[in-house]
């Protein structure tokens, strides 16, 4: 395995804060949540996990990841931003003349207007938020969104800010009441452009090496998303026939007049990684550790691709003891929850990416739900942003634990030194939210002696107490009677 960072020296630099506030959206209303490495959140169903999950992942794609300037480099074109650059060529004169000094300082207001208005389209746009939101939560309109209580819609706001080092890089905002919809954002003006090469090189600077600056700076946290939806083990048994489907219907001789059912972004897109699977040539070393174990301490067996003659990948699972295998129709349902997961590893996750899970305890007995806190710890430590939605206790309980097995190495605690070196968090590194029914989420901080304990766990716990000891002390009536 590759070099892992350890609590005293970390190995990669840390990606910008970003948080995300909104008001009367969908079931929510009020939540602030600053993304950590891990992001948990826990509540009952129907509180709104899943909807503020899936913002994440819509915004994620709005400006191709939380970079320190906002932007899409992909729709600018390879060249986009160079020949932006070119064209405007006196004003970038002034810029290099700047740029070309001692300090070899620059800031975002001393770019020219034109490249400034370039760098911040994406966050005064509606059309492409408005887009993105409809797709991603299967609606046709944005009002759809907005939080209904007692018959009536209020205003919905959204807010992002993405930061370092206590400075706001930049910002957005929307606002949508009925059918109208207003979108506002800017970089901060005192935003530095940064690049080590500047500050190395002694010769002068020219507009190649701005272009390259900036196109880092746009393009150094952009990385890729993945979503695992909740519905993920019936797409894994019957992604091939429902691909099969769509496509007939797709034929001139398979058209209708009846209106075709429509997939929420989310379920498209993770549908879409099934039909187009490729198991990656080079598979990052810590993802297919991670794949390795979760085989071999959770399923017990092997999750195998095949081709079919339909074209699209068949997946398989091997049991450790057998030699035959067999399709996910047959597998255990614990089988499709996870096959997902160790093909994700195998192929699209690597360092940087957002992944995004949702119960990924589900149709685990209590022990692997265990297991897979470990694997969520493994894709921190490999530098991969995660969001889980959960109801378990065990999965809270297990990554209690491993934050107190991170704060020790931390401490230099002997007895922890040997242990596995990707099993471990920080506090710092896991954020865990309790989403309730009246709408407001809150932050549950990790207690070194309570973990991580929502308030309504506790309660469904002291009423099963408080009924077995009832039931207990009138079948001990009953029984002297």
């Amino acid at each position: 395995m590759s070099k892992t960072k350890t609590p005293e020296t970390p190995e990669m630099p840390s990606p910008p804060n970003v948080e995300i506030a909104v008001k009367n959206f969908g079931p929510i209303a009020e939540a602030t949540i600053n993304l950590h490495p891990l992001t948990v959140f826990v509540g009952p169903s129907n509180t709104g996990k899943t909807y503020f999950s899936t913002l994440i992942y819509a915004l994620h794609g709005i400006f191709n990841g939380f970079s320190r300037l906002p932007g899409r480099p992909r729709q600018m074109g390879p060249l986009g931003l160079y020949e932006s650059l070119r064209r405007i060529n006196a004003d970038i004169s002034a810029v290099l003349e700047k740029l070309n000094t001692s300090s070899r300082s620059l800031k975002f207001s001393d770019l020219p207007q034109e490249i400034c208005d370039m760098l911040q389209s994406e966050i005064k746009d509606p059309e492409s938020l408005r887009t993105e939101l409809k797709r991603c939560f299967d609606l046709n309109s944005i009002t759809d969104l907005i939080r209904l209580k007692d018959g009536q819609r209020d205003e919905m706001t959204v807010a992002l800010e993405v930061s370092e080092e206590n400075q706001k890089l930049w910002d957005f905002n929307l606002k949508a009441f009925e059918s109208d919809l207003t979108v506002r954002g800017s970089v901060n003006e005192n935003l530095a452009i940064q690049s080590k090469e500047w500050v190395m090189s002694t010769e002068k600077l020219d507009i190649s090496d701005l272009y390259i600056a900036l196109a880092l700076e746009l393009s150094r946290y952009a990385e890729d998303r993945a979503y695992l939806p909740a519905a993920r083990s019936g797409i894994m048994q019957s992604h091939r026939v429902i691909a099969s489907s769509l496509i007939e219907r797709a034929t001139r001789g398979g058209l209708t007049p009846l209106e075709v059912p429509t997939f929420s972004g989310i379920v498209a897109d993770f549908m879409k990684q099934l039909i187009l699977y490729e198991k990656s040539e080079e598979p990052d070393e810590e993802m297919q550790h991670l794949a390795d174990a979760l085989e071999s301490d959770v399923l017990a067996g092997q999750i195998l691709i095949k081709p079919a003659p339909s074209g699209y990948p068949d997946f398989l699972y091997r049991p450790r003891e057998m030699g035959e295998e067999v399709r996910l129709t047959r597998a255990a349902s614990m089988v499709s929850e996870l096959a997902p997961v160790v093909l994700l590893l195998r192929s699209g996750i690597h360092p940087g990416v957002t992944l995004i899970i949702e119960e990924p305890e589900a149709h685990l007995h209590p022990g692997a739900q265990t297991e897979i806190a470990l694997t969520l710890a493994g894709l921190v430590r490999a530098g991969v942003r995660v969001v889980v939605t959960t109801h378990s206790d065990w999965l809270l309980k297990e990554i209690a634990n491993l934050i107190r097995i991170g704060d020790l190495k931390r401490k230099g605690v002997p007895q922890v030194k040997k242990m596995e070196s990707i099993h471990w968090l920080l506090p710092e590194e896991v954020g865990t939210w309790w989403f309730q029914e009246d709408g407001i989420v809150k932050q549950i901080p990790f207690d070194p002696t309570e973990g991580i304990e929502p308030k309504d766990y506790e309660d469904v716990a002291d009423k099963l107490y408080d009924r077995s000891v009832n039931l207990q002390d009138l079948l001990e009536k009953v029984n002297k009677e």
